[in-house]
């Protein structure tokens, strides 16, 4: 009888799926995907499509920073540190498209091939699409990964240089996807490489189906899925650069869910008996990168000089009116372990003057200041951030021109070092400090001078990640803000909130602490 009322309950269940697949879920995103090649890119703007295609070995626990398997099932470290053993999880297909049809399930060869091509840049593969992998190389993996070994069809042995305790979070990381060897294969044999980042195949809930470039991008539920059915059959991406055209979407049901919204539009939004909206405090920070190659920024009294002639005070008021943000001291917010708080910010025109004059600008100079074009929570509105710094800087001489470009081509052109100051700003997956400063301080992210290198801070890192003592790698920390406050390669700005509105039908989203999208097992009601 038991197992009677089960199998009704289950057929039961099934029926009622055709109906919530008949809805598809929307997503108004505020800026469209650099690619859908995972290893490519940086930004959340791509992760946040590419996380629904792929995985990796391991994951982020939604809604916190844990790691719990992926496509490994368990793992093993070794006593010393230096060998990491994965079991991978059988049975896992990866997705049937229109371009390709896969022949075998996902196995050690997948992960070898995904893994080497991180760290070998003499793979045939690499050497066919010559383009550097950003994801794994703002992280160091070249310099810290030894190598990859297929022990059995479904373990993998990963062999590093040196102690990283960091680098199984790595692994979790939205550039950290598994890549179809047998696909990879499929493109090198055709001279397609190169479309690896436009017809991506993976092993996620969901798969690509096409996109209309800064309009759209389609997924649909992978029908060969290793987890549970996905009850939305249909996920698209709408991009919409303006917050206000995503808000009207949203109150029109034209999307159900949206990129994160400023805190003036909250009132508005809570107001509507139709939306919700989650906030969680984010592990992010916002700040003005200056380029290290320009004479004026190379020295040191300018850029502390910049820094302590901005009104911080009476930026938040304007920017952050709810005081959902608080004002960045160091590279990473209080929330994460080993933050400095003896550091602080200071706001003294007069003694910025005077540091101009010592540096040889006694009647300051011009420089160009460029705005955020998009949204961020932690800066909502680039173009009245840089107005009001303008401002600022102009009462100690120095004349600042605004510029401003496409979100792409401000990447673009960033990472070719065009600017002077740009606005810039990060987010943690692991909510550790070397998430922060590895990634955009160590000497390894330096491109030709224009970043910050600096071999004593670089040491401190280092040391950091050798070692799995959270009291050791705190001192180290704790010296490393020391030095960043001592040297200014950044002006830090603020670490925010984040709030995600979404209609009330929207059922099984869960806000990650990094303000990440996962839209696996999130369907309309």
């Amino acid at each position: 009888m038991i197992l009677h009322k089960l199998l009704l309950a289950m057929s039961l269940s099934a029926a009622a799926l055709p109906a919530l697949a008949a809805k598809p879920l929307v997503f108004c995103a505020e800026t469209a995907p650099e690619g859908f090649d995972p290893a490519l890119w940086d930004s959340a703007s791509t992760y946040n499509v590419t996380r629904q295609i792929f995985q990796g070995l391991v994951a982020f626990k939604r809604g916190g920073v844990d790691i719990v398997p992926a496509l490994a099932s368990k793992w093993e470290i070794s006593a010393d540190g230096l060998s990491y053993t994965f079991h991978l999880r059988k049975g896992v297909k990866f997705q049937h498209t229109d371009y390709f049809s896969p022949t075998r399930s996902f196995s050690a060869d997948d992960v070898v091939f995904t893994v080497q091509r991180w760290i070998k840049p003499e793979l045939a593969f690499n050497m066919a699409f010559k383009t550097q992998l950003l994801g794994p190389a703002n992280y160091g993996i070249a310099q810290s990964l030894a190598s990859v070994q297929k022990l059995d069809p479904y373990t993998v042995r990963l062999q590093l240089k040196e102690r990283n305790a960091t680098f199984l979070s790595f692994l979790a990381m939205g550039f950290a996807g598994m890549q179809s060897a047998e696909y990879a294969e499929h493109l090198l044999q055709q001279n397609r490489a190169a479309d690896i980042n436009q017809q991506p195949v993976g092993t996620g809930p969901y798969q690509f189906k096409s996109y209309a470039k800064d309009s759209a991008v389609r997924l649909q539920a992978n029908a060969d899925y290793w987890g549970r059915p996905q009850l939305t059959r249909s996920l698209i991406f709408a991009i919409v650069t303006d917050p206000q055209v995503r808000i009207q979407k949203l109150k029109n049901n034209e999307c159900q869910l949206a990129a994160a919204v400023r805190e003036a539009d909250l009132d508005s939004l809570q107001a509507d008996r139709n939306i919700k909206v989650d906030s969680t405090g984010a592990m992010n920070i916002s700040y003005l990168a200056y380029n290290l190659k320009r004479p004026q920024l190379a020295n040191r009294d300018v850029r502390v000089a910049l820094d302590i002639a901005i009104d911080r005070d009476a930026l938040f008021k304007a920017l952050f009116p709810k005081g959902g943000a608080t004002q960045a001291v160091n590279p990473f917010p209080p929330a994460v372990w080993g933050w400095n708080g003896k550091t602080r910010n200071e706001y003294n025109p007069a003694r910025a003057r005077q540091l101009l004059a010592k540096a040889g600008y006694p009647d300051g100079f011009s420089i160009n200041l460029w705005a955020l074009p998009v949204q961020r929570p932690t800066n909502p509105n680039g173009k009245l951030m840089a107005q009001m710094i303008q401002q600022d800087w102009a009462r100690i001489g120095v004349k600042a021109n605004i510029q401003s470009y496409e979100w792409g081509e401000y990447l673009k052109r960033a990472g070719q070092g065009e600017h002077d100051v740009y606005m810039s700003g990060l987010t943690s997956d692991s909510g550790d400090p070397d998430d922060f400063l590895w990634t955009s301080l160590s000497c390894s992210v330096s491109k030709n001078g224009q970043r910050f290198c600096n071999q004593e801070f670089d040491q401190l890192l280092l040391k950091a990640r050798q070692t799995n003592d959270r009291k050791q790698r705190t001192a180290y920390y704790l010296k490393a803000q020391d030095i960043f406050k001592r040297e200014r390669p950044w002006i830090t700005m603020a670490h925010s909130r984040i709030y995600i509105p979404m209609r009330k039908e929207v059922q099984g989203f869960v806000m990650n602490p990094n303000g990440s999208f996962g839209f696996e097992d999130v369907y309309v009601k």
